[in-house]
């Protein structure tokens, strides 16, 4: 395999980590000068425990941060998720917005995690001062029957998502701007409450390509968080290889393949990906899958 280097641009990482998560949230600050050397991701305490020493970018400041998502098999813990985004001034609101997303999008989870709130919920703000943050959801995040397990959930996710950043003392969640029985059930939240990441998963694989162009430029192979890739090879459905480059996305969430005939890959075709690769916490995981490809244009 050849060496494996820093290949996408920040804003081709927007348009497909918006596929699956995935898991990332608005790489692509148009006003961020890009520095003439590589350097580190600023990352949360919380990222770092959970995922290591953030990788490095060369399209700007960029930050790494935690959002924790209820697990289905026990609502009171979280799964940790990461993600990156270039846009500091309203990173909060990010988080909170994408953990209201959910992950439903993400085969590879699916029934594994909670969506913790409603639907029809909305942001209505993310305030901050003195230490406090005051995230304040529309009516319809309180259920019409209470659920004491369901709105621990929801709790417990936001305020472990909050609590990561560096100055935040407390949280203090309103509906409508005032307070609510799930504000009492924010001193119940058990910063521990996290379940320990098991090895790296292959969630997708995704072909990327100029918009009006008639084949792809490049094959993604994404995990659910930056790996180190050891081997990474994809096979058609009878077997053969597909040649070509293999290169680090940007962000080490993706092992990429700039094949040498393009005109293999279409949409729905199934690939074959084997993989050996290991997490910035020395994790290692390898395998073999067989998952459809997604085509995106950017």
């Amino acid at each position: 395999m050849k060496r494996i280097h820093v290949l996408m641009t920040a804003l081709r990482l927007l348009s497909i980590l918006l596929i699956p998560m995935l898991l990332l949230t608005g790489c692509s600050r148009k006003d961020a000068a890009a520095p003439t050397k590589p350097v580190r991701v600023s990352a949360t305490k919380a990222f770092e425990e959970h995922f290591g020493p953030a990788p490095t970018t060369d399209k700007g400041s960029c930050y790494a941060f935690v959002i924790f998502f209820p697990s289905a098999k026990d609502p009171a813990k979280a799964v940790p998720f990461p993600f990156f985004t270039f846009d500091q001034a309203s990173l909060k609101k990010v988080a909170v917005q994408r953990l209201m997303g959910g992950m439903a999008d993400l085969k590879s989870y699916q029934g594994e995690l909670l969506q913790p709130f409603p639907p029809g919920t909305r942001l209505l703000s993310v305030e901050e001062g003195s230490g406090v943050v005051t995230v304040n959801f529309s009516p319809e995040v309180l259920r019409a029957k209470e659920d004491d397990a369901a709105d621990r959930a929801l709790v417990n996710a936001v305020v472990l998502t909050f609590t990561q950043f560096e100055g935040v003392k407390t949280v203090r969640i309103q509906v409508e701007g005032k307070d609510s029985r799930l504000s009492q059930l924010v001193k119940r939240v058990d910063q521990r409450a996290v379940l320990p990441l098991p090895p790296p998963r292959l969630l997708s694989v995704t072909a990327m390509k100029e918009k009006g162009d008639r084949y792809v430029g490049e094959v993604n192979a994404f995990f659910d968080r930056p790996v180190d890739i050891k081997l990474l090879q994809m096979t058609a459905a009878d077997g053969s290889v597909f040649h070509g480059d293999i290169y680090h996305s940007v962000f080490d969430m993706a092992a990429v393949l700039k094949p040498k005939d393009p005109s293999l890959f279409k949409a729905g075709m199934p690939v074959r990906v084997r993989w050996q690769v290991v997490d910035k916490k020395g994790r290692a995981s390898e395998g073999s899958s067989d998952l459809l490809l997604e085509v995106k244009e950017h």
